[in-house]
């Protein structure tokens, strides 16, 4: 399965960003083989407006079907949950023990967004 998680930087040692739109860098995982893609998500950090909208297209487009991060805000919830993923908000830590909660089943689901926009 192909999860994306929002990272501080681009291996899996780093720490979950907790801003979806904003996030330093998008990693898109495979949980099976943990191969994954570093995407930087610089063009969305000094965007004025819409840049969870932008991450969210950026992760549909990659077949992306999980999102782990620490917080979404409401147009960027609407956009992802429109593109069939999975949002789970509140991970936090280093990405390689996220994957592993995750694979675990230790993670859970949101039905809504935890941050106002422009967070």
């Amino acid at each position: 399965m192909k999860i994306a998680i929002t990272s501080n930087g681009n291996t899996l040692n780093d720490k979950v960003d907790p801003r979806f739109g904003r996030c330093k860098y998008l990693l898109i995982v495979d949980t099976e083989s943990l191969q994954f893609e570093a995407v930087d998500n610089i063009d969305n950090i000094n965007r004025a407006g819409g840049a969870g909208i932008q991450a969210a297209e950026i992760l549909s487009t990659n077949g992306v079907e999980v999102l782990l991060t620490g917080h979404c805000g409401p147009n960027a919830f609407t956009t992802l949950k429109a593109a069939g993923i999975k949002i789970f908000t509140d991970v936090e830590g280093n990405i390689a023990e996220v994957v592993e909660r995750f694979n675990r089943n230790d993670l859970k689901a949101t039905d809504a967004p935890d941050v106002v926009g422009h967070w």
